[in-house]
This record gives structure tokens, sequence and C-alpha cells, in this order.
């Protein structure tokens, strides 16, 4: 096969902004980049020293439709929801929630000396939109740490060459944590049908020559192969890489559906106490 490289499509510097209690954060993906990002919805990004940016968490709100995958690399998340889990997570490991049918959730954000990390949703396929709710949070033991020539590469979730991690569901799902010393570089093997992104948490690289400055997420071409390299300082990297849907999107704050009588429906549930379903998974139970 011949290699093609990818390159930058585009690129999405993130803008300030609060939600939750007051929770200060990056919001970098959104309702504007939902075709072209396809099929991450919304990518929220933390990054504080100051306890007083996201202590106030996120209340008990509900979600439809969507899985959220938090990756929290410095600081805690703890978790509650309404199958009854609760659990937290820290300095490096990731929650991993199916909204499906139903689901009602709090996340709280103790102090910490610093709070990084970030908060992807990813959209259900239009048939599994309304499967049982689930929760299952990766723990730093599940999550394996490869060695590259200059850096490293932690395993969230999917396979790395002949490595496999958690594995998603409902869409497959690739998620690394790829670390990079000065002056480094790295190949990564893609398949030329899904849809490839790159979120520069920590630091700056170089993707085929386009500079991506930190707190970006850049979509890039189709190809087999992508190359990254890091500046003259550290860089830590996000990629993610899935099968966009390219289906219809109806988005009301924490549900999203395919259409807007969906849409209806969610919140005349969410009026009527009829939201949450009968059938309840309890993925880490």
């Amino acid at each position: 096969m011949r290699s093609v490289e990818r390159k930058v499509k585009r690129q999405i510097r993130g803008f300030r902004t609060q939600d939750g209690a007051g929770v200060k954060l990056v919001r970098v993906l959104g309702h504007e980049t939902t075709e072209e990002y396809d099929p991450i919805l919304m990518l929220d990004s933390f990054d504080s020293i100051n306890p007083d940016d996201y202590t106030a968490g996120f209340p008990m709100h509900p979600h439809r439709g969507i899985e959220t995958i938090s990756y929290v690399y410095r600081g805690q998340m703890v978790h509650r929801d309404s199958l009854g889990n609760e659990d937290s997570i820290s300095d490096g490991e990731v929650q991993w929630m199916t909204a499906g049918s139903g689901i009602l959730h709090e996340e709280k954000l103790p102090s910490s000396e610093r709070m990084l990390g970030v908060q992807l949703w990813l959209n259900l396929p239009s048939k599994d939109k309304m499967t049982s709710p689930a929760y299952h949070s990766i723990k730093n033991e599940e999550i394996e740490e490869i060695d590259l020539e200059n850096g490293k590469l932690r395993l969230l979730a999917g396979q790395y060459k002949d490595k496999k991690g958690y594995m998603s569901k409902y869409l497959p799902l690739d998620y690394y944590d790829i670390h990079l010393d000065p002056n480094a570089s790295v190949f990564i093997d893609t398949e030329p049908d899904r849809s490839v992104m790159i979120f520069t948490l920590s630091g700056e690289v170089f993707i085929g020559g386009e500079r991506v400055k930190e707190k970006t997420a850049a979509k890039l071409t189709s190809g087999n192969r992508v190359e990254i390299k890091s500046t003259e300082e550290n860089a830590q990297i996000l990629f993610v890489s899935s099968k966009p849907l390219g289906e219809a999107i109806a988005w009301g704050g924490p549900i999203v559906m395919n259409t807007k009588a969906e849409l209806q429906k969610a919140f005349a549930d969410l009026e009527q106490g009829t939201f949450l379903q009968k059938e309840m998974s309890y993925d880490n139970k």
C-alpha cells in the first residue's frame, strides 16, 4: 500500500468559558464543529493550579445519546450516578460513561496541585442512542505505557500496534496520550477511513510541517500514517481516532439525538419523570 501522510486539515484553538457550577475551562470543540470532527461532539480542556477555578464541580445533571470520556492526567474526579455507581479517578486515569437511554451523574473536582485533563463527548450511532447506560473507569494498572524512541505512549483505549487497551463497545476508538521529548518525532500508522484528531494538551508540535499550538484540536486529512514532531520543548499530545458516523445531529444542552422529535421527547421525559429507563448496567460492579 502506498504511504499517504496525513496533514492538518483544520485547527481550532479553545476559548475560556465556564460550565457546571462555575468550573473554568477551555472549550475547544462544540456545536459548530460536529460535522468536521465527527464523531467527537465536544472537547473541554481543564488546566489550572487554582482550585477556585474548578472545585465547584458539575452537580447532578442528565445525559442521553452520547458517551462522555474524561481523562484526568493530573488531579482527581469523583463520579456519582443514577445507576448507583460511586467512583474516583486520578493522575492518569479515565472515566468512561455511556449515557445511552438516559443517566444522571455528577462530577466533583477536589482541590489538587494541578487539574489537567480533558473531557470528550463521543457520539453514539443512531441504532445505539437508547442503549442501556453504563459506567466504567480505566485505572492506571489497566493502561499500558509503551516506550517510544524519544518519549512514551499511554494506551488509554483501543489498539496500538499489537497492544490492546479498553475497547469501545459502540464505535472503534483509539485514544493515546503521547509524550515527546524536545526535538523528537513519532510516526503513527492510521486506518485510511478513520477520522483522526490530535489535541495538544501541553506544548506545541508540528504535523506535516504545520505548527499546532497548545490547547488546539487539529483535524487531520485522510491517510495511513501521521508524523508528529515536538519543538525545543516537551509536548503532550492526545491522539483520537474513530469512525465518522455521518448522521444527523439534534443537540440540546446535555442531550444529543438524531432528530428534533427525539430531542423533544428526551426533554419531555425529563419533565414527566420518565427519563431513566428500567434497564440498568453496572459495568463496574
